[in-house]
């Protein structure tokens, strides 16, 4: 197949561009600057410069492939509702090209939707079936699959877990080690009790495979490893690769210790990837969140 996918450069997407040339793919990769589009050549992926802003770029990438992995987003923080409204812009105009084909359309969400996007607490862990009913960061994109699916595209939703792990990342995780150095301590709020979910980018980048190779339309699938660590876990165990405390910090201590990350580190985000792994045969391979923190890579500078 020739593969369009944007954030082809991207910490996960290089990995996906790897995983979709390994399986016999040609990956035309969307490039925002000269040094991503240089990163791409490298990696013999043709290049289409352009940006998610640029809806006929999109649309021209989509029509002209098999099949579109879209991977790019914009993680802003300050204003995540533009954010979310940019990306369902960009997946309508790729879906809109695509309508008719039974062309494969694979997009990544998250499993934090399964806690913003309910009016009530799930109150347990989340599965693949689970539809959110508000709107939530991606929830609107994933909507949008659903009546593009009704109009012939074959499209998948890949829920990442909020910590996507493996060398060279910047999320999450390299944030938190950089606050504990910063202040001294790993902190956890509260007994510390909360999950996060978690998933090695090499596992997500063969779901991501998966998905595009087989997955029927309308389906929603769950990149996810680890159902749950909980947060003081992983605290503990930056403060051992640190020579730091681990300390329980207030909710009201929470927003000064991690900034923006004050909400995040209290969530409660339990997910189950087990109709994932049973429907789409797809199985974690790699070291888990914590294993990954253990190989020493990510306190190597």
């Amino acid at each position: 197949m020739r593969v369009f996918v944007t954030g082809a450069s991207g910490f996960i997407g290089s990995a996906v561009v790897r995983r979709l040339q390994g399986a016999g793919h040609q990956v035309v990769g969307l490039a925002r600057s000269d040094e991503s589009a240089a990163v791409l050549d490298n990696a013999g992926v043709e290049v289409c410069r352009g940006s998610l802003e640029d809806l006929e770029c999109l649309a021209k990438g989509a029509t002209a492939s098999d099949g579109v992995i879209h991977l790019a987003y914009n993680h802003d923080f300050v204003d995540m509702a533009a954010a979310a409204e940019d990306d369902l812009r960009a997946v309508n105009a790729m879906g809109e090209v695509l309508a008719g084909t039974d062309k494969p359309l694979v997009i990544a969400s998250g499993t934090l939707g399964l806690v913003f996007g309910f009016s009530t607490p799930l109150g347990r862990t989340g599965t693949e079936d689970d539809v959110p009913d508000l709107a939530a960061p991606r929830i609107n994109s994933e909507r949008a699959l659903a009546t593009l699916a009704e109009r012939g595209v074959r499209t998948s939703s890949v829920r990442l877990s909020p910590s996507v792990h493996g060398e060279g990342d910047h999320g999450f995780i390299p944030r938190l080690i950089t606050i504990a150095r910063e202040k001294g301590i790993a902190a956890y709020v509260g007994e510390g009790a909360n999950r996060w979910p978690a998933v090695h980018r090499l596992d997500a980048a063969e779901l991501f495979r998966l998905a595009l190779e087989s997955g029927p339309a309308g389906s929603r699938w769950h990149g996810v490893g680890d159902e749950g660590v909980a947060f003081r876990t992983i605290a503990e165990t930056i403060a051992g690769h640190l020579g730091l405390q681990a300390i329980s910090v207030t909710p009201e201590e929470a927003s000064d210790h991690f900034g923006f990350l004050g909400l995040l580190v209290q969530l409660d985000n339990p997910t189950s990837s087990a109709l994932t792994q049973e429907r789409l045969h797809w199985r974690p391979q790699h070291p888990g969140l914590i294993d990954d923190l253990d190989e020493g890579h990510y306190f190597a500078n």
